[in-house]
């Protein structure tokens, strides 16, 4: 016997919105004010619950564009206020936006008490996939105007170092129809998982699924010291002179932890920032010391933090990472480019079979005219391609890593 199928009537009125009606799970596609009658074949017994990121394709699905950005200005700011201001409404209406994306997913996505607002796990799953929905619609939205499509670079600090200006010249010299579009994000991958930029340039491992990663280049490890500090003098430094201070913690954008000490002689205090800013405010105010690397004393010398190498601390990798999927068609040209300003000027012999390079001199101890120069420190080796094995034809392929966690700021 056949089993029953269900369709169902379709309104439309509004451009750009999808609505759906009837029992059955029609979509109604609204598109420059005409209806698009899509029926759905499915059998009317069959109800089964589907993963969240399946729910936003089902037929039954009411919302809308702006459910998406609100539910987005909530998970940055986690507040409904400092939501509303952003999006220039009302509480109550953000909360009913909220209130009403919840009921349509059938899922809780932020756990809200009267001093507090957190994002649930399932908050957390969705706020990454509605990101790159809204990105992806307002790129289409560019496109269609025929305007020119940036390629969007983030990063959480520091950029590419002293390279940053090389960098951007150079796209602009090589690619003047694709604007390079540098940002600063405070988040592990600077914005690349949700969708805020086409591509990262990130230190440290980066485990997070679904990102290629391309190394291109090393940077040495320094301390960073108030001006003033009796350990700012030294011409160098181990991790055990800084054992006994409290430890400036980048605990969002940052990948140092106090696994960069032994076991046995880990600091037992430490202050958790939030971001580079909030790091040099703690080191001149003299509330801590930090570790950084040789690019931080580059781009952002000041006149009361010394620098100072240390000579027990890896090196850190620094990377320029992408996501696994389609996305911006100017990619592998940053790639080759970035591994040309960055890694080929700097490479000295360091070939694809991991043959060493030679020392790099290019850091001074301190940005405090009275501190002794450091001489040279080794800049690491350079150019070696990261992440899982893969190749997407025109990309640069990727090879295995496998190595500790390099921790940072």
């Amino acid at each position: 016997m056949r089993t029953p199928l269900v369709t169902g009537p379709v309104r439309a009125r509004n451009p750009l919105r999808v609505i759906v009606d009837g029992g059955g799970g029609d979509t109604t596609l609204r598109t420059l004010g005409r209806s698009v009658h899509i029926p759905t074949l499915r059998p009317a017994h069959t109800r089964r619950e589907m993963p969240l990121f399946l729910l936003l394709c089902s037929a039954r699905m009411s919302i809308e564009l702006r459910h998406f950005r609100c539910f987005l200005a909530i998970a940055d700011t986690l507040s409904i206020t400092r939501a509303a201001e952003r999006l220039h409404l009302s509480q109550p209406a953000v909360s009913r936006t909220l209130r009403q994306l919840e009921q349509e997913l059938g899922r809780r996505l932020v756990d809200r008490t009267t001093h507090h607002l957190a994002l649930t796990p399932d908050g957390t799953s969705f706020r990454d996939q509605a990101a790159i929905a809204v990105t992806a619609f307002d790129r289409a939205l560019r496109l269609g105007r025929h305007t020119a499509w940036p390629l969007r670079l983030g990063h959480a600090w520091s950029a590419a170092g002293t390279d940053t200006t090389a960098l951007l010249r150079r796209w602009h010299q090589v690619r003047p129809d694709t604007p390079l579009e540098l940002l600063r994000i405070d988040d592990r991958t600077a914005g690349l998982t949700r969708g805020d930029v086409d591509a990262a340039l990130l230190r440290g491992e980066v485990p997070t699924p679904g990102l290629l990663t391309a190394q291109l280049t090393t940077e040495p490890r320094v301390a960073g010291l108030p001006a003033d500090d009796p350990l700012a003098h030294r011409p160098a430094l181990s991790l055990s002179d800084l054992a006994t201070r409290t430890i400036a913690l980048n605990t969002v954008s940052g990948t140092t932890t106090l696994d960069l000490w032994p076991a046995a002689a880990r600091p037992t205090s430490t202050l958790p920032i939030a971001n580079q800013d909030d790091w040099f405010a703690a080191l001149t105010a003299g509330r801590a010391v930090g570790v950084t690397t040789t690019a931080t004393a580059d781009m952002y010398p000041h006149p009361t933090i010394a620098y100072i190498p240390l000579t027990d601390a890896p090196p850190v990798p620094v990377l320029l990472a992408w996501r696994d999927a389609p996305g911006h068609p100017r990619i592998p040209d940053l790639i080759h480019l970035a591994r040309e300003v960055m890694g080929g000027a700097k490479q000295e012999g360091k070939g694809r079979d991991g043959t060493q390079a030679r020392n790099s001199p290019r850091f001074t101890a301190s940005t405090n005219a009275a501190q002794p120069s450091a001489g040279k420190n080794s800049a690491g080796p350079c150019g070696t391609l990261l992440s899982r094995t893969g190749t997407r034809p025109g990309w640069p392929s990727a090879t295995s890593m496998h190595s500790a966690p390099s921790p940072l700021l």
